[in-house]
């Protein structure tokens, strides 16, 4: 036992992932408790021989006895490290591909890392760039308090290349990654061990045909055991996407495929357009499936899989018609286990319900209010808890999820009130 002890005690206190993608059981990396060796800003580091560079974002208030989840965002071919920081035109609502601003709507909870790539790509010649990841992990994880059961890594064209190929060859540091748009530029040393993963990618992409993003995709279909199938897609002109959740994977490991109609070669399509823009779908998208993911244990697969019955009428939360369009209101309806009765209470605090549609109120929200679905955008006006009572609340104003009129009927719709402890604002969660 005191072998074992001290065993714990060097892993512990030498930092907490090396190059072979081993892991030390703490999920508290070694800079935690103590005073931070590294601040917001630029930064360089010695790797396989070269000054290698990136950015660093460290939240406001930052506290060295909480674990942050930390992410890399990697820039595309001719990208730099500042365009991710920064977000480019868009400013702040892009940085780090729109998720820096959701981190913040969620109490800064997550350190960002931009590196900077050779020759402004990530050929990773000899693996060179894993390398460099690692040098930068292990810096990070030794300077500020990260949890080390959750990292990410996101990265569009080039960058989604490289969280490709940190899939492959970390999967036992990375908990998930994000392609958007990627091919198998950066290689693939692995590819063998299960890692959460979502690929994002154009049915009208010009530069990355949308082929190679299957072919990425389909690695850890294999590789995480999820059902072989071909996800459904939206036609050519529609100017929509579809997102879809393999079924079968192993606990803990989801893959999802999300294919968008527009905009071509783009990590920001926005539905209904063939242009671009920080309002896109795609980070609230992504920012929901890595925040899924607890620390130090594996969560159930991203689905929807549960129905949300009211104590009083035995009816479903339901979305009529299984419409997908925004602002369409939830009313109840008989149980029938339809996708639009399937709900997911996300790690964000998000009713999440086909995946990408997310149980809102809007803001300023009062008694009357209709609960309804929207695009999932991170915001406190779509967060609800989930309380030990029976009850549903909105995380903002605190007023219960209520069926109108204490009705009981097919149809009746649902809203907000003040919590009143009727039968009408009581529900409960069932497989």
């Amino acid at each position: 036992m005191a072998l074992v002890a001290a065993l714990l005690l060097v892993l512990t206190t030498a930092g907490t992932s090396f190059s072979s993608g081993l892991r030390a059981p703490a999920a508290a990396s070694a800079g935690c408790g103590k005073a931070p060796t590294l601040t917001s800003g630029n930064h360089t580091i010695q790797s396989g021989g070269q000054n290698r560079s990136y950015i660093l974002r460290v939240p406001a208030g930052y506290d060295s006895n909480h674990p942050y989840r930390l992410v890399f965002g990697f820039h595309w071919r001719g990208g730099t490290a500042n365009d991710v920081d920064s977000g480019g035109t868009d400013g702040y609502n892009w940085s780090y591909y729109g998720l820096r601003r959701l981190a913040d709507n969620a109490n800064n909870s997550t350190i960002f890392v931009a590196p900077q790539g050779n020759g402004n790509g990530w050929a990773n010649p000899g693996g060179q760039d894993v390398a460099f990841v690692d040098a930068m992990v292990n810096q990070i994880e030794s300077g500020l308090c990260v949890d080390t059961t959750q990292l990410f890594s996101a990265g569009f064209s080039y960058g989604g290349a490289m969280s490709y190929a940190l899939a492959c060859s970390r999967a036992t540091v990375f908990r998930a990654v994000a392609v958007y748009s990627g091919a198998n530029l950066s290689g693939c040393n692995g590819g063998n061990q299960p890692i959460a993963y979502m690929g994002l990618h154009g049915l009208r992409d010009n530069v990355l045909p949308i082929q190679s993003g299957r072919d990425l995709r389909d690695t850890f279909v294999r590789t995480n055991g999820c059902t072989p199938q071909n996800p459904p897609e939206p036609a050519n002109g529609s100017l929509t996407h579809i997102i879809t959740t393999y079924s079968g994977c192993r606990s803990g490991y989801p893959v999802v495929w999300a294919a968008f109609d527009g905009a071509g070669h783009d990590p920001g399509p926005i539905d209904g357009s063939t242009g671009d823009g920080w309002r896109t779908w795609t980070s609230a998208a992504v920012w929901q499936f890595f925040t899924q993911f607890g620390s130090n244990q594996p969560p159930p697969p991203q689905s929807g899989n549960q129905q949300i019955i009211g104590q009083q009428s035995g009816r479903c939360l339901d979305i009529n018609n299984s419409t997908t369009a925004n602002g369409t209101q939830a009313q109840l309806w008989d149980c029938n286990g339809g996708s639009n009765q399937r709900w997911t209470y996300s790690a964000g605090k998000q009713l999440v319900v086909y995946g990408n549609k997310c149980l809102g109120v809007g803001q300023g929200a009062g008694n009357g209010t209709p609960a309804a679905i929207w695009d999932c955008s991170g915001q406190a006006d779509q967060q609800w808890n989930v309380n030990p009572d029976g009850t549903i609340t909105a995380a903002q104003s605190g007023l219960c999820l209520d069926a109108n009129g204490q009705a009981t009927a097919n149809g009746t719709k649902v809203q907000l009130w003040s919590c009143s402890g009727g039968a009408n604002q009581h529900w409960r969660l069932q497989n």
